[in-house]
């Protein structure tokens, strides 16, 4: 596509970039209410049965993922036409799924801005290496690296991270707004869930928000590296990086079933969002219908997305990823040019 074409692709977008006050309303009623009588369903079911509070409880996650996409929508300030009723908004649904707006905002824009740039990589994006660095890594590195990568750590333990750890503190040289929204953010979630305990008690309180907390925190890390990581993703050295072809060529549009497209806020038309996070959640897929050469952008569904959880390295060479069994042998020839290497000295001296 020339560059003309591209550039006209992102024109494309601007009819779909206003948000309908309407709508927006209109989201809200039917997913915030909905999770909060979802989550008291689960708790009155506690003395039926703790299954029934788990199934409950998996689909109020749900909820809370559709949550996050108005949070998020919030953070691009394309929700509501008023930056001041995205930025309370926004901080309202920050302290239900437990995000801090005005952090979040910024390192999600740094990934807007940088996504699939090579020099650019390391804010608000999953850790990628490329094959070359790996190979080229000490033991250590290759060791986290392959641990981060891991399924069980990156879906596993990686919402307890997020959730309790780095959402949970503000970044080094942060402004006085985004600490200020961190701590009005923290000390909210302290006294709703303090509030929570006090009437229930911790135990019942544990068994509801816990499975709420994991499965939700699960499905979105899992919803933003897979819609990242395909095989033959966009990637790029800052030299030949375009915005545009990183929106369209390293997004995919991730085809899900109509239910799961609802609550998960249309943000399976990824590739739609990246090419321009100004068009709210509710008008990417009439953006993405509406636009031809966005139809021919990588299609993944709910079966050939797990085909992603193999894809750990980039080969920069070949243009795709790969996994760790791809690379052994130059690992193997990486470690046999060492030995070499050090026994060419002795060679010498003899």
């Amino acid at each position: 596509m020339s560059n003309q074409k591209l550039a006209q692709l992102k024109k494309n977008m601007a009819p779909f970039e206003k948000s309908d006050a309407k709508s927006s309303v209109k989201q809200i009623i039917n997913t915030i209410p909905p999770f909060f009588l979802l989550w008291y369903l689960a708790y009155q079911s506690l003395s039926v049965s703790y299954w029934l509070t788990l199934a409950l409880a998996v689909v109020a996650a749900g909820f809370v993922v559709r949550i996050f996409i108005i949070f998020h929508d919030c953070c691009h300030g394309s929700f509501f036409k008023n930056k001041k009723a995205n930025d309370i908004l926004g901080t309202i649904t920050g302290i239900i799924t437990m995000f801090p707006y005005e952090k979040w905002k910024r390192d999600h824009s740094i990934h807007h801005a940088t996504s699939s740039n090579l020099d650019k990589r390391g804010t608000g994006d999953v850790w990628v290496m490329t094959v070359d660095e790996y190979v080229a890594a000490s033991f250590k590195e290759r060791l986290a690296y392959r641990l981060y990568r891991n399924p069980l750590v990156m879906f596993g333990l990686g919402p307890l991270y997020l959730f309790f750890m780095t959402n949970r503190l503000n970044r080094k040289g942060a402004r006085r707004k985004e600490r200020m929204n961190l701590y009005l953010i923290n000390v909210s979630i302290v006294v709703v869930y303090a509030l929570l305990i006090w009437t229930i008690g911790w135990q019942a309180f544990l068994l509801v928000q816990a499975p709420i907390l994991f499965v939700s925190g699960s499905l979105g890390i899992w919803l933003f590296y897979v819609q990242h990581t395909f095989e033959d993703s966009y990637f790029e050295d800052e030299s030949e990086w375009d915005y545009v072809k990183a929106a369209v060529d390293g997004s995919s549009y991730y085809k899900l079933p109509k239910v799961l497209q609802w609550v998960t806020g249309n943000i399976g038309y990824h590739h739609v969002h990246h090419l321009s996070p100004r068009v709210p959640n509710y008008h990417l897929e009439k953006a993405h219908e509406s636009t031809p050469p966005l139809q021919h952008a990588t299609t993944i569904t709910m079966g050939s997305s797990l085909k992603s959880i193999r894809f750990r390295l980039y080969d920069e060479k070949n243009k795709a990823f790969v996994s760790f069994k791809e690379i052994k042998h130059l690992l193997k020839q990486a470690k046999s040019g060492v030995q070499m290497d050090n026994r060419g000295p002795s060679l010498q001296g003899k």
